[in-house]
């Protein structure tokens, strides 16, 4: 795995740190955030968000929280993804 380091939360403290890497190898955005809270995890496993689509959330797949204040940080990994030809 090929990790590239895209950035962290800019209001993270010493013990928490919300962060965004592209994988160039597989060609994934992979992020660190916050555990999601029994309600969310019950509202998003619990609606049906695309019509004929599972309801819940595999076993295999996870929920993430990340702040908006990131949304900066998550585009210019997307663009440093881009530039790299992983698009």
């Amino acid at each position: 795995m090929a990790l590239r380091f895209g950035g962290v939360d800019p209001n993270t403290g010493k013990d928490e740190s919300p962060m965004v890497w592209v994988d160039d190898k597989e060609k994934e955005l992979v992020v660190q955030g916050l555990k999601p809270g029994d309600a969310l995890l019950a509202e998003i496993g619990t609606t049906e968000w695309v019509i004929g689509h599972s309801v819940g959330i595999p076993d295999h797949e996870n929920v993430t929280r990340i702040p908006l204040r990131m949304a900066a940080i998550i585009r210019k990994a997307l663009d440093d993804a881009e530039r790299a030809g992983l698009l």
